[in-house]
Order: structure tokens, then sequence, then C-alpha cells
């Protein structure tokens, strides 16, 4: 349900790819999209009839709508009795986001967000490495996502330059705390096992929307650890060779590990030396629709993020932002 970028270049593709899993039909409201994707994608239908795209008969639904069309889509699907994959941020706010995940639990039907960072092989290795602990007992993380996404200005079909939809409606589903921040967020209560129990921000404002565009988070866990999470939609925005920044840094007792996107480079430094992981993108999207997959034959969610997990990083993220306009 929702056929626009993220579903066209992450969930689609990697349906197609993951063995057991096909795309049965896709959704969206706007006249002809959905027919359009499906010819793209070989999906045997397309529609913006809702009746119709229920009566395909398939096993499970993914939506990738926006963010404020999640609430009533978990409903729909609820209704047909059918698990759903739901893209992050769930929810345009913390009431929306707890029916959504109340909604699906009292129909007792599996419900999994789609945080697809901690199905890349880089965040398993980090995980692996912590609980390992080949760095000692880990102090502090640092994680960084600096980028313009993707400009916010762009010419339209008829070559006139203006804000760049894409960019303007994520800033209005607010801004990039609520939008990438939840990633980082949900990895870190992930890596480290421990909830989030103090948090503060900080936040610039390049562009001039309600939420800020530029947020620094900090993040103290009941674990002692402390997370920094850096997140930028205007850094580069306007520019003709954006060079957004990417990194992952986890610190600990007896050593660091660091991840380096512009690079895909994951490196365990230590006593010993140095250690080289995987190299990866930090998306796992065929990684995770092989879990969700599985999850769904054998009836073990345990290796899932949870609606209990959008939630808490949801929850975090808006939270963030709105205490960062109401000192602005």
């Amino acid at each position: 349900m929702g056929a626009g970028s993220v579903a066209d270049f992450g969930h689609a593709p990697a349906i197609r790819a993951v063995d057991g899993l096909e795309l049965a039909a896709v959704y969206d409201p706007t006249p002809g999209k959905a027919a359009t994707f499906a010819k793209n994608h070989s999906s045997p239908l397309g529609t913006d009839d809702l009746a119709a795209f229920f009566a395909a008969g398939f096993d499970a639904v993914t939506i990738a709508s926006p963010a404020g069309a999640h609430l009533q889509n978990v409903v729909d699907c609820a209704k047909h009795r059918l698990p759903v994959l739901c893209e992050k941020p769930i929810a345009m706010d913390d009431a929306e986001a707890v029916k959504l995940v109340t909604h699906m639990a009292s129909a007792d039907l599996p419900l999994m967000i789609g945080f697809v960072y901690r199905f890349s092989p880089v965040a398993s290795q980090i995980r692996d490495w912590i609980m390992e602990g080949k760095i000692g007992e880990v102090r502090s993380l640092r994680l960084i996502y600096d980028w313009g996404l993707h400009g916010r200005y762009a010419p339209n079909a008829a070559g006139v330059w203006g804000e760049n939809p894409v960019w303007q409606g994520r800033m209005q589903e607010g801004g990039p705390m609520v939008d990438c921040g939840v990633h980082f967020i949900d990895l870190a209560r992930w890596w480290l096992d421990s909830e989030v129990v103090r948090q503060s921000v900080a936040a610039a404002w390049v562009a001039d929307y309600e939420a800020p565009d530029h947020v620094y988070a900090h993040l103290d866990h009941a674990n002692g650890v402390h997370t920094m999470v850096e997140m930028s939609f205007s850094y580069g925005h306007t520019v003709r060779e954006p060079a957004p920044q990417f990194s992952y840094d986890i610190i600990g007792t007896g050593g660091t590990i660091r991840y380096d996107r512009s690079t895909w480079r994951l490196e365990l430094r230590d006593g010993d030396g140095v250690v080289v992981g995987p190299s990866a993108s930090e998306k796992g999207f065929h990684e995770m629709y092989r879990a969700w997959g599985n999850a769904l034959r054998t009836g073990d969610f345990s290796e899932i993020p949870t609606g209990e997990d959008g939630l808490r990083a949801t929850h975090i993220a808006r939270s963030l932002t709105n205490e960062a306009i109401a000192r602005r």
C-alpha cells in the first residue's frame, strides 16, 4: 500500500528478489500510479480501488504510504486479517501511533516495523561485537546522518524549479529526527538492549519550517551509556555536489567500532589491532524481507522489530522535535 519512492527502490525489489515471496498486488489512491508501479515491478495487479486490492488474495501487506495514511491502512488490513510490515515513522503523533499498535495487538495480528537498518550485515556485526564484549563495556554511541534529502529544490515536469515535494513532505511529517532519526534511536536500543531514560535536544533551522532541519539529540540509557544522534536534511540541501556524512561510532572501555558509509568500511580497533567487518550498505531490505518471510512461515516473530519498538522510537523522535520547536 503506497507506490512511492521507498516502495520503488526498496520494498518492491526486495520482495521480488527473496525466495518464497512475490509482489501480488499494489494499491495507491492516486489514479494510475499503482498500475504503472505494478507494471514496472512485474506485479499482476496495480489499482486505486481498495476493494479490488484486498480481493486479490495475499498473505501480508507492506504499508509504504505517507505517515498520515498509516493508521487507516492498518485498520483496513486488520479488517481483512492480514499481517502488516509498516514503514516508519509509524504515525503523525503519539496518539495515532498508539492506536495503530494497539489495533493490531487487539486483533492478534503480527505487526513489523520497517527498521531496515537493523538488517544490514553492518548493524548485525556491530551487535555481535557488542554482545561478545569485543570492545569491553560500551560507554558511548555517536550516530550521524547529515544530508540534503536529494536537494531542497528541483525542476518539475515542465522544467520549472520549485521546492522538491519529497523534501517538503518529509519536513511536514516532522523533519529529519522523525524521518531518519528513528532508525538510529532503534539501533541504539537494539544494540545496547537498554531503554532511553533521559533525553535532550538542540536544533537549527536552515529552512523555515515548523520542525528543525538539523537536529542534535542526546540520549541516556538505563545502563549508563550515552547516545548522540545528529540528523540533518539541510546539509548540502542547496549545493550542486553534496557530500553527505553517515557514520556510526561505538566507544568502549577496550576499543572502538566505526562504520563510514562513504567507503562502506566497518572496522573494530582494540589492543590487538584492527578487524575489518563486512562491507555493506546501512540498509538491509533483502535481509529484512527474508526475516519477515521466515517469521510469517514459522510464526516466530521474536527476531523482528515490533510495533512496540516503533512506538518507542517514534515517541522519542517526536518528543525531541517538539521540544526543539517549543524552545525555538
